[in-house]
């Protein structure tokens, strides 16, 4: 009895550990669509798309799910605007069981080169809000982020213009090819695990 009762633990142990939250940030509502600071709910709209799944309104966001080689990824775009991301994602983390690891935290970065990917299993907010709630709420800089290029193409005193700003004809035509890198980026995580996808995508 006791063994079932054991064997029982270390598969649920199990099956929590192929569960992921992929959490891309940015600000609701149709005026952030294409903007550059909402390149979080980009990644995880297109990876819905490739896996064919849709968005459904839930508590605190919109969430999708999809399965790939036995692993479930919840992609979760926060509805809480960027300043309260952390709200929503340590929800999803408590109400689906999911540690910490397993989290992915999509987001822009001004001091990379555009579309370029960097991943890291932690680091300080780097004057980013959504970042910022996060690690306030959880307490903690110790969680997997994702972080995708924008450039700092502005001027002096431009800043929020610039990243509230959509993408420019370079941007836009280039934005295909690096949103099929940057999911590549997210199923490598999944699948080959944090130090393979830093190796084999940061810096792409």
């Amino acid at each position: 009895m006791k063994s079932e009762i054991l064997r029982t633990q270390q598969n649920n142990i199990k099956e929590v550990s192929k569960k992921f939250l992929i959490v891309g940030l940015g600000n609701i509502g149709a005026e952030y669509v294409n903007t550059r600071h909402n390149i979080g709910f980009k990644v995880v709209d297109h990876l819905a798309k490739q896996e064919s799944v849709s968005f459904e309104t839930v508590k605190l966001g919109t969430l999708a799910e999809c399965k790939i080689k036995g692993r479930t990824l919840l992609l979760l775009k926060p509805n809480t605007y960027m300043n309260l991301s952390g709200k929503a994602l340590q929800y999803w983390m408590e109400k689906e069981k999911i540690a910490k690891e397993n989290v992915l935290v999509i987001t822009d970065d001004l001091n990379l080169p555009f579309g370029t990917i960097r991943i890291k299993p932690k680091g300080s907010d780097g004057g980013h809000n959504g970042l910022k709630s996060i690690q306030q709420t959880l307490n903690s800089a110790d969680y997997p982020r994702f972080r995708f290029g924008i450039s700092d193409e502005f001027k002096k005193g431009k800043q929020v213009d610039y990243v509230l700003g959509e993408w420019d004809d370079h941007e836009k035509a280039a934005l295909p090819e690096r949103l099929d890198m940057a999911t590549e980026a997210v199923k490598s995580f999944v699948l080959a695990g944090l130090g393979n996808t830093m190796s084999d995508f940061n810096g792409k």
